[in-house]
């Protein structure tokens, strides 16, 4: 299952400052990453998903996801804001980190389990500890795959 968390899939210093910029530099990563086709389809998909209700969690964190067509495989895009953004939190606070969970259409299953597993990583300090004070991208894939297998 997490097979598709990669270090070159996480970037630091998102000069995102709001939620829309966020969607849109995540979707344009997985288009650069080659996990996805195209940008407007996926920012599109991200934006659809985040207006059913808030993907920012608790602790600083968000886990924007979709499903679509532009998707070619499962991956996870993982951002880390310059500064944390305005998300309409669960808790209020600004997010620090989205890990994003993008799969192709007719994966729900797999997008659904994957997404509960980081849903539950999320209740963990120890989990948020260590991505927040990252400084690399192998240790946040460590953490999230560390995770993800148990």
């Amino acid at each position: 299952m997490s097979d598709f968390v990669s270090a070159s899939h996480v970037f630091f210093d998102c000069p995102a400052t709001t939620v829309d910029e966020a969607l849109a530099y995540l979707a344009g990563k997985a288009v650069e990453l080659d996990a996805a086709d195209d940008v407007a389809a996926l920012t599109d998909a991200l934006k659809a998903r985040e207006a059913e209700g808030t993907t920012g969690m608790m602790g600083g964190f968000a886990i924007p996801h979709a499903k679509s067509a532009a998707v070619k495989e499962a991956t996870v895009v993982v951002a880390v804001f310059s500064q944390g953004i305005e998300w309409n939190s669960m808790d209020g606070e600004p997010i620090k980190v989205a890990i994003c969970l993008l799969s192709p259409e007719g994966a729900a299953a797999e997008h659904l389990k994957t997404l509960s597993r980081v849903a539950v990583l999320l209740m963990d300090p120890a989990f948020r500890t260590k991505v927040l004070d990252a400084t690399d991208g192998v240790s946040i894939v460590e953490a999230i795959s560390e995770g993800l297998a148990k």
